[in-house]
Protein backbone atom coordinates (compact mmCIF):
# COMPACT_ATOMS: atom_id res chain seq x y z
CA UNK A 1 0.00 0.00 0.00
CA UNK A 2 2.84 2.45 0.79
CA UNK A 3 4.20 1.81 -2.56
CA UNK A 4 1.13 2.06 -3.97
CA UNK A 5 0.39 5.68 -2.25
CA UNK A 6 4.28 6.82 -3.83
CA UNK A 7 2.98 5.88 -7.22
CA UNK A 8 -0.31 8.07 -6.92
CA UNK A 9 1.25 10.74 -5.20
CA UNK A 10 4.38 11.17 -8.32
CA UNK A 11 1.85 10.51 -11.10
CA UNK A 12 -0.66 13.43 -9.62
CA UNK A 13 2.28 15.76 -9.00
CA UNK A 14 4.66 14.68 -11.30
CA UNK A 15 5.66 18.49 -11.94
CA UNK A 16 7.30 19.10 -8.60
CA UNK A 17 8.96 15.45 -8.62
CA UNK A 18 10.56 16.29 -12.02
CA UNK A 19 11.31 19.59 -10.91
CA UNK A 20 13.18 17.92 -7.66
CA UNK A 21 14.70 15.53 -9.50
CA UNK A 22 16.16 18.37 -11.67
CA UNK A 23 17.24 20.87 -8.95
CA UNK A 24 19.14 17.65 -7.55
CA UNK A 25 20.67 15.30 -10.51
CA UNK A 26 20.65 18.04 -13.63
CA UNK A 27 20.85 16.45 -17.09
CA UNK A 28 19.70 12.77 -15.55
CA UNK A 29 16.43 13.77 -15.89
CA UNK A 30 16.67 12.65 -19.96
CA UNK A 31 17.85 9.71 -18.61
CA UNK A 32 14.79 8.98 -16.15
CA UNK A 33 12.29 10.68 -19.10
CA UNK A 34 13.57 8.01 -21.29
CA UNK A 35 12.93 5.15 -18.61
CA UNK A 36 9.36 5.82 -17.42
CA UNK A 37 8.30 6.29 -21.19
CA UNK A 38 10.26 3.22 -22.63
CA UNK A 39 8.56 0.81 -19.66
CA UNK A 40 5.22 2.41 -19.56
CA UNK A 41 4.95 1.55 -23.05
CA UNK A 42 7.30 -0.83 -23.19
CA UNK A 43 6.45 -3.54 -20.27
CA UNK A 44 2.83 -5.29 -20.21
CA UNK A 45 2.80 -5.34 -16.58
CA UNK A 46 3.32 -1.21 -16.12
CA UNK A 47 0.65 -0.01 -17.44
CA UNK A 48 0.11 2.59 -14.33
CA UNK A 49 3.23 4.89 -14.97
CA UNK A 50 2.64 8.30 -15.68
CA UNK A 51 2.45 8.95 -19.67
CA UNK A 52 0.39 11.99 -21.31
CA UNK A 53 0.75 13.46 -17.99
CA UNK A 54 4.28 13.34 -17.96
CA UNK A 55 4.74 14.61 -21.69
CA UNK A 56 2.72 17.53 -20.89
CA UNK A 57 4.53 18.48 -17.71
CA UNK A 58 7.61 17.91 -19.36
CA UNK A 59 6.44 20.74 -22.01
CA UNK A 60 5.60 22.95 -19.48
CA UNK A 61 9.17 22.73 -18.29
CA UNK A 62 10.47 23.42 -20.81
CA UNK A 63 8.39 26.57 -21.65
CA UNK A 64 9.88 27.63 -18.82
CA UNK A 65 13.84 26.73 -19.86
CA UNK A 66 13.94 23.94 -17.25
CA UNK A 67 14.53 21.38 -19.95
CA UNK A 68 15.41 21.76 -23.48
CA UNK A 69 12.72 20.94 -26.07
CA UNK A 70 14.88 19.70 -29.05
CA UNK A 71 16.48 17.44 -26.45
CA UNK A 72 13.82 15.54 -24.30
CA UNK A 73 11.26 15.21 -27.30
CA UNK A 74 13.58 13.20 -29.74
CA UNK A 75 14.75 11.11 -26.86
CA UNK A 76 10.60 10.48 -25.36
CA UNK A 77 10.18 9.51 -29.28
CA UNK A 78 12.59 7.34 -29.74
CA UNK A 79 11.21 5.65 -26.45
CA UNK A 80 8.01 5.38 -27.01
CA UNK A 81 8.94 3.61 -30.32
CA UNK A 82 11.44 1.47 -29.02
CA UNK A 83 9.05 1.12 -26.17
CA UNK A 84 6.20 -0.33 -28.33
CA UNK A 85 8.96 -2.88 -30.10
CA UNK A 86 9.70 -4.02 -27.12
CA UNK A 87 6.27 -4.89 -26.03
CA UNK A 88 5.14 -5.84 -29.31
CA UNK A 89 8.58 -8.64 -29.37
CA UNK A 90 6.81 -9.70 -26.07
CA UNK A 91 3.38 -10.13 -27.25
CA UNK A 92 4.50 -12.56 -30.37
CA UNK A 93 6.75 -14.73 -28.61
CA UNK A 94 4.66 -15.22 -25.38
CA UNK A 95 1.22 -14.70 -26.77
CA UNK A 96 -0.52 -18.01 -27.67
CA UNK A 97 0.48 -18.57 -24.10
CA UNK A 98 -1.07 -15.84 -22.69
CA UNK A 99 -5.12 -16.62 -22.54
CA UNK A 100 -4.08 -19.22 -20.07
CA UNK A 101 -3.03 -16.88 -17.65
CA UNK A 102 -5.20 -16.35 -14.39
CA UNK A 103 -5.86 -13.33 -12.83
CA UNK A 104 -2.82 -12.22 -10.30
CA UNK A 105 -1.13 -9.10 -8.72
CA UNK A 106 0.89 -8.72 -12.04
CA UNK A 107 -1.39 -9.12 -14.84
CA UNK A 108 -4.95 -8.01 -15.23
CA UNK A 109 -6.83 -10.07 -17.51
CA UNK A 110 -9.76 -8.50 -17.62
CA UNK A 111 -7.72 -5.46 -18.90
CA UNK A 112 -6.00 -7.36 -21.15
CA UNK A 113 -9.16 -8.59 -22.64
CA UNK A 114 -10.93 -5.45 -22.91
CA UNK A 115 -7.58 -3.97 -24.49
CA UNK A 116 -7.81 -7.58 -27.18
CA UNK A 117 -11.37 -6.57 -28.02
CA UNK A 118 -10.97 -2.78 -28.61
CA UNK A 119 -7.78 -4.16 -30.91
CA UNK A 120 -10.04 -6.53 -32.76
CA UNK A 121 -12.63 -4.10 -33.27
CA UNK A 122 -10.16 -1.22 -35.13
CA UNK A 123 -7.62 -3.38 -36.59
CA UNK A 124 -4.35 -1.66 -36.74
CA UNK A 125 -5.46 1.64 -36.15
CA UNK A 126 -5.65 1.07 -32.32
CA UNK A 127 -1.83 1.09 -32.31
CA UNK A 128 -2.33 4.98 -33.37
CA UNK A 129 -5.21 5.82 -30.92
CA UNK A 130 -4.41 3.67 -28.12
CA UNK A 131 -1.48 6.05 -27.65
CA UNK A 132 -3.53 8.52 -25.97
CA UNK A 133 -5.19 5.84 -23.81
CA UNK A 134 -3.38 5.23 -20.67
CA UNK A 135 -3.52 1.10 -20.07
CA UNK A 136 -4.28 0.43 -23.67
CA UNK A 137 -1.80 2.26 -24.94
CA UNK A 138 0.65 -0.67 -23.07
CA UNK A 139 -1.74 -3.68 -24.04
CA UNK A 140 -2.21 -2.80 -27.31
CA UNK A 141 1.62 -3.46 -29.19
CA UNK A 142 1.60 -6.78 -27.06
CA UNK A 143 -2.17 -7.42 -28.61
CA UNK A 144 -0.31 -7.23 -31.88
CA UNK A 145 2.52 -9.22 -31.27
CA UNK A 146 0.14 -12.09 -29.67
CA UNK A 147 -2.36 -10.93 -33.31
CA UNK A 148 0.97 -11.77 -35.44
CA UNK A 149 0.58 -8.35 -36.98
CA UNK A 150 3.39 -8.21 -39.58
CA UNK A 151 6.50 -6.30 -37.90
CA UNK A 152 6.36 -3.86 -41.12
CA UNK A 153 2.88 -2.78 -40.50
CA UNK A 154 3.29 -2.70 -36.93
CA UNK A 155 6.32 -0.57 -37.29
CA UNK A 156 4.57 1.71 -39.63
CA UNK A 157 2.01 2.24 -36.81
CA UNK A 158 3.96 2.61 -33.42
CA UNK A 159 6.39 5.14 -35.29
CA UNK A 160 3.38 7.41 -36.48
CA UNK A 161 1.86 7.45 -33.31
CA UNK A 162 4.86 7.68 -31.13
CA UNK A 163 5.53 10.60 -33.14
CA UNK A 164 2.04 12.13 -32.74
CA UNK A 165 1.21 10.98 -29.41
CA UNK A 166 5.20 12.50 -27.76
CA UNK A 167 5.07 16.21 -29.97
CA UNK A 168 1.73 16.13 -30.40
CA UNK A 169 0.75 16.56 -26.35
CA UNK A 170 4.45 17.78 -25.10
CA UNK A 171 3.87 20.73 -27.71
CA UNK A 172 0.46 21.38 -25.84
CA UNK A 173 2.15 21.20 -22.86
CA UNK A 174 4.66 23.77 -23.85
CA UNK A 175 2.12 25.93 -25.27
CA UNK A 176 -0.55 26.34 -22.40
CA UNK A 177 1.18 24.33 -19.46
CA UNK A 178 2.42 27.64 -18.00
CA UNK A 179 -0.99 29.82 -18.30
CA UNK A 180 -2.14 30.16 -14.46
CA UNK A 181 -5.07 28.08 -14.65
CA UNK A 182 -3.77 25.10 -16.11
CA UNK A 183 -1.21 25.03 -13.18
CA UNK A 184 -3.93 25.90 -10.70
CA UNK A 185 -6.22 22.87 -11.84
CA UNK A 186 -3.06 20.48 -12.75
CA UNK A 187 -3.83 17.90 -10.47
CA UNK A 188 -7.87 17.74 -12.11
CA UNK A 189 -6.57 17.86 -15.76
CA UNK A 190 -4.21 14.83 -14.89
CA UNK A 191 -7.21 12.93 -13.37
CA UNK A 192 -9.41 13.75 -16.61
CA UNK A 193 -6.28 12.37 -18.98
CA UNK A 194 -6.51 9.05 -16.80
CA UNK A 195 -10.17 8.57 -16.59
CA UNK A 196 -11.47 9.92 -19.83
CA UNK A 197 -9.68 7.70 -22.07
CA UNK A 198 -9.79 4.93 -19.72
CA UNK A 199 -13.63 5.20 -19.86
CA UNK A 200 -13.86 5.00 -23.70
CA UNK A 201 -11.61 2.12 -23.72
CA UNK A 202 -13.83 0.11 -21.29
CA UNK A 203 -16.78 1.36 -23.11
CA UNK A 204 -14.92 0.49 -26.28
CA UNK A 205 -14.49 -2.76 -24.88
CA UNK A 206 -17.39 -3.64 -23.14
CA UNK A 207 -19.27 -2.85 -26.07
CA UNK A 208 -17.43 -5.04 -28.32
CA UNK A 209 -17.50 -7.74 -25.95
CA UNK A 210 -21.52 -7.48 -26.06
CA UNK A 211 -22.04 -7.10 -29.69
CA UNK A 212 -20.13 -10.52 -29.65
CA UNK A 213 -22.01 -12.34 -27.28
CA UNK A 214 -24.97 -11.18 -29.29
CA UNK A 215 -23.53 -12.97 -32.61
CA UNK A 216 -23.07 -15.68 -30.50
CA UNK A 217 -26.74 -15.83 -29.53
CA UNK A 218 -28.16 -15.33 -32.70
CA UNK A 219 -25.85 -16.13 -35.31
CA UNK A 220 -28.08 -15.82 -38.09
CA UNK A 221 -29.01 -12.29 -37.06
Amino acid sequence: MEILAVLIDFVLHVDRHLEAFVAAYGAWIYALLFLIIFIETGVVVMPFLPGDSLLFIVGAMCGTGLLDFKVAVPLMCVAAIAGNQSNYTIGRFFGPKVFQWEQSRFFNKKAFMQAHEFYEKYGGVTIVIARFMPFVRTFAPFVAGVAQMTRAKFTLYDVGGGLLWVVGVTSLGFAFGNVPWVRQHLEIIIWATIFIPGLIAIYGGWKAGRKKKNEQQHPGA
